[in-house]
């Protein structure tokens, strides 16, 4: 794992804590929103993540998060789009901001 890895911790309705890494961040235009992408800390390389997806506080910059409530994401057309980022980020290691835009 990258040393410089940003982590993030997630509180539960039952104030249970949880390490996440931050895979990445992006903004839609479409949406008006940034979004960040996570999956449970200290898993290995080789290991199966379960990645989740949500948007970030309106005033958060994604370049830098600060934390605040996360707000999930639950438009069909919106996950459609991030889904879109994610898979071309996994294919090839980068962010293609125009993946899951709309014509």
């Amino acid at each position: 794992m990258n040393e410089d890895q940003e982590q993030i911790t997630l509180v539960d309705e039952n104030g249970n804590e949880e390490l996440y890494d931050v895979l990445f961040t992006f903004e839609s235009d479409d949406f008006g929103k940034s979004y960040i992408l996570i999956y449970p800390s200290g898993k290995s390389d080789d290991e199966e993540v379960d990645i989740q997806a949500y948007a970030l506080p309106a005033d958060d910059d994604p370049a830098n998060p600060s934390g605040g409530d996360l707000q999930l994401i639950e438009s069909d057309d919106e996950w459609d789009m991030v889904e879109s980022v994610l898979n071309t980020f996994l294919a090839d290691g980068t962010i293609d901001p125009n993946a899951g835009k709309k014509d």
